[in-house]
């Protein structure tokens, strides 16, 4: 149980002090920023020639996260990459942070500051400046909202309806990291042993705890037009394609075969007997890119793959609406490909598995 003083420590420090504090540490401006923190909104100088972003996204505890596998400093950062990964898959350069917080009575200045730090580690990364926000009390845990605006040029922003037949899937990075780490750290929680090596576990953790937003992937796909349609993976890889597939009106033929997954993955898999190419398929919270690019694009997307310093791999084919959605198991198996990624509102739906939400 926290002492009364930790309890109490939020009270005496007040909602208007907490704002001055924080506000002193992570919130810098920059010269396009007019106002930021301090003002009923921030007041923003936008970008000449350059149409508007906007994406937001609600964690609560208990449903995104759990705070026996993640420290707030962690889910802050996963917070801000949530957001940044949005931006990414629409081919967007982020700029402006907004923060709503609500904090239990239990929580402490040094763990909302712990939180910022997090949060805006990520979003430093990519030039993202803090501009405002709200605090709260909450009687059922922590709540952290984020919105997040960025810029693109009319005319270049990657959206999920524009896929077309005969078009190649590519997918970033490497799938079912995120889950398999995941899981790993439910493990510890329970005491469980495993016997993935300590190497790949720890890989695994990070690659959940910490994941990479492929903002400069989508920069670079969205300036080129090599990309018909993209979405980033926070669902599934299964969950994310058909939500593609859904509004672009197509159907898409994935091979196992080609589904990246990294060596820890894979030791995670055989460790517990279970089918690498579901962890690919179904593990969520990757915050990889999927996008289909026309077949004559592929020289110039490898020399986009490495100025973005990620792995790309081709996965699949895009087919007409009545082929549906498949999965090739090579020597002519096929296998219908049912999308199984977190949905809210569902029963029995693992917990910290899905951290956006689709708009």
């Amino acid at each position: 149980m926290p002492s009364r003083s930790s309890r109490n420590s939020l009270a005496r420090l007040g909602e208007f002090r907490l704002i001055r504090r924080l506000s002193r540490r992570f919130g810098h401006t920059r010269p396009s920023v007019l106002r930021g923190i301090g003002d009923d909104a921030a007041l923003i100088l936008p970008t000449q020639g350059t149409a508007l972003l906007l994406t937001t996204d609600l964690l609560a505890e208990g449903i995104h996260f759990d705070l026996r596998v993640a420290t707030l400093e962690d889910v802050g950062y996963k917070a801000a990459v949530v957001n940044l990964s949005d931006i990414a898959a629409m081919g967007g350069v982020p700029q402006y942070l907004l923060v709503a917080l609500a904090v239990p009575s239990t929580g402490k200045p040094s763990e909302i500051e712990a939180l910022y730090r997090g949060l805006m580690r990520a979003a430093r990364a990519y030039g993202v400046v803090l501009v405002g926000g709200d605090t709260s009390a909450s009687h059922s845990g922590w709540f952290i909202g984020i919105t997040l605006a960025g810029a693109i040029t009319p005319g270049l922003a990657l959206t999920r309806d524009g896929a077309r037949v005969g078009d190649l899937v590519y997918v970033s990075g490497t799938l079912g990291d995120s889950l398999a780490g995941l899981s790993l750290l439910r493990w510890q929680v329970g005491r469980s042993r495993t016997s993935v090596h300590r190497t790949d576990a720890a890989y695994l953790v990070l690659r959940h705890l910490r994941p990479t937003p492929r903002v400069q992937l989508g920069r670079l796909l969205a300036a080129h037009r090599l990309a018909t349609s993209a979405i980033d993976l926070s669902d599934g890889l299964s969950g994310d394609l058909a939500h593609i597939c859904e509004q672009s009106r197509v159907g898409a033929e994935i091979d196992a075969a080609a589904l990246p997954l990294s060596p820890a993955a894979r030791a995670y898999a055989a460790a517990n007997r279970i089918d690498p190419v579901q962890l690919a398929l179904n593990g969520g919270e990757d915050y990889e890119l999927l996008f289909t690019v026309p077949p004559r694009q592929e020289p110039a997307l490898k020399q986009v793959a490495r100025r973005a310093a990620c792995r790309l791999s081709h996965i699949g084919k895009i087919r007409s609406p009545a082929f549906g959605l498949r999965l090739n198991r090579g020597n002519g198996s096929w296998e219908r490909l049912v999308p199984r990624g977190y949905q809210h509102f569902q029963p029995h739906q693992p917990l910290g598995t899905e951290a956006g939400h689709r708009r």
